[in-house]
């Protein structure tokens, strides 16, 4: 089992778990004491964990990565496309090689992935992808249009996969749809907004998303959203579109960018030596209970029923 980001976030929970079900893990990520650090943990399980430092960005490194666990055990059962990265701004704002570096992470490097497994599938007449997406693989979101193009067409890959593998039963391509999980996303991403970026509540914790790809490479399926009640918030956007989207740009404004910190590149280009983990540190500024009182004072504002935003301000805390 191939997983990369598997350094911290999601990918290092991952690894963890499926150490613990008795996979032999292969852990890709450009941090190598990080790697050296979940393989630690995956062992303490019993498990076999080999490290291979990567960067999906690079196509020497994809197929370096492909070239070593062949050699190693002959075969591979599961791929999980998990490492991404992100940049909060404007599609107008900060250089285009930021942007395009989002690109090169969260779809291209997938796709490089999958030319070098499809012959290896079709040898082996089985073997199973797990691309991870995200909601905003189906759902716009304003302030960061390049992890919502990436995710649109990591979903997309996804759909033409699994059309080429139709008649193949034992080859699956499966996607796994999280919504907005407390890792070090938030924090690590690139910020040309000049604010910091918070997650949204519900935010969920990266071991319900580990638990998911768990479930999926055992039971593969075309999808899984995590937590499943999150395709209620795509359906919402089916039905309501323009509303939905008043209502995530409102929302977003007010609490996903607060406070003030400097334009960075985070670790768009470059990882960091900070520990690596599988948490982060930019909690949510408003409670779900506060969220959901002004999102429907916001919905009577839209609607002429309220006249003035400053009748929602009794339901908020202060922000940072």
């Amino acid at each position: 089992m191939v997983i990369t980001g598997a350094s911290s976030g999601i990918g290092r929970a991952a690894a963890v778990r499926f150490a613990a079900a008795g996979a032999i893990v292969v852990l890709a990520a450009r941090r190598a004491a990080a790697l050296e650090e979940v393989a630690v943990a995956c062992r303490a399980h019993g498990a076999s964990a080999h490290v291979v430092v990567t960067d999906v960005s690079r196509e020497d490194d994809v197929r370096h990565l492909v070239d070593e666990t062949i050699t190693r055990w002959r075969r591979i059962d599961v791929w999980i496309n998990n490492a991404g990265t992100t940049l909060f701004a404007a599609l107008d704002e900060d250089a285009f090689a930021s942007h395009r570096r989002v690109l090169d992470t969260n779809l291209i490097g997938p796709m490089f992935a999958a030319r070098l497994l499809l012959p290896i599938f079709r040898a082996q007449k089985a073997g199973t992808i797990i691309n991870v997406g995200s909601v905003l693989s189906q759902v716009g979101q304003p302030f960061v249009p390049s992890y919502v193009i990436s995710k649109f067409g990591l979903l997309g890959l996804s759909e033409a996969l699994r059309a080429e593998f139709a008649d193949d039963r034992d080859i699956h391509i499966c996607t796994i749809m999280p919504y907005a999980t407390d890792t070090p996303h938030f924090q690590d991403g690139g910020n040309a907004t000049g604010r910091r970026a918070h997650g949204m509540p519900p935010i969920q914790d990266p071991e319900l998303v580990a638990s998911a790809l768990v479930d999926v490479a055992a039971r593969p399926r075309r999808l899984r959203y995590v937590p499943r009640y999150a395709a209620a918030g795509v359906v919402l956007h089916w039905l309501l579109p323009h509303t939905t989207e008043r209502l995530l740009k409102h929302a977003l404004e007010a609490f996903h960018l607060v406070g003030r910190q400097p334009a960075t590149r985070g670790t768009l280009f470059a990882s960091h030596d900070r520990p690596a983990t599988v948490r982060g540190t930019r909690r949510p500024v408003v409670t779900l209970p506060a969220l959901i009182g002004w999102v429907a004072c916001d919905l009577l504002i839209m609607s002429g029923v309220l006249r003035s935003r400053r009748n929602r301000g009794w339901l908020l805390r202060p922000t940072p």
